[in-house]
């Protein structure tokens, strides 16, 4: 039976890059935010971007759900910063009598900011399609990220 899994963990925490490997070792279908963000804005949501973004998200998972139906396992990259849209996305599933996982990617504050120096420079050299995560950007992720507790994750994966 088909299943979704879904990433948890701050911006910047690796759960892009998990999120694809486990799309390569299941086979399954990755839905990512940010991948269509970037890709209809680039850098330039400008203050829509939240809006937008809470958009895509209620629209994926709406969509997982056909190639749920269709026996495709589906990897959610949406990030699930607060306890009130990991309940949601887990109520979601659960309504549709849909299993879902939640993996949550758990770092440090001085491997995040190494994680975020390095992104950047990447950014800056067009190596990667990410955001660039200023100081404001980090401040906002980091005040809005609420730590999960162990109850409400499947996968726990120290980073």
């Amino acid at each position: 039976m088909a299943k979704v899994i879904l990433m948890c963990g701050k911006i910047c925490s690796g759960k892009s890059f998990y999120a694809d490997n486990i799309r390569k070792n299941k086979s399954a279908v990755l839905l990512s935010v940010d991948e269509i963000m970037l890709a209809m804005f680039g850098q330039n949501a400008g203050e829509k971007h939240d809006d937008y973004v809470d958009a895509l998200e209620n629209y994926l998972l709406k969509k997982s759900t056909e190639f749920v139906d269709a026996g495709i396992d589906v990897v959610m990259d949406i990030g699930l910063w607060t306890k009130a849209k990991r309940k949601a996305a887990r109520d979601f599933y659960n309504s549709k009598k849909i299993i879902s996982e939640i993996h949550y990617l758990d770092i440090s504050d001085t491997e995040w900011k190494k994680r975020i120096e390095k992104r950047n420079n990447q950014v800056s050299k067009h190596q990667v399609s990410a955001y660039y995560i200023d100081e404001g950007l980090a401040e906002k992720a980091n005040h809005l990220f609420e730590k999960p507790d162990g109850f409400e994750i499947d996968v726990w994966v120290n980073c």
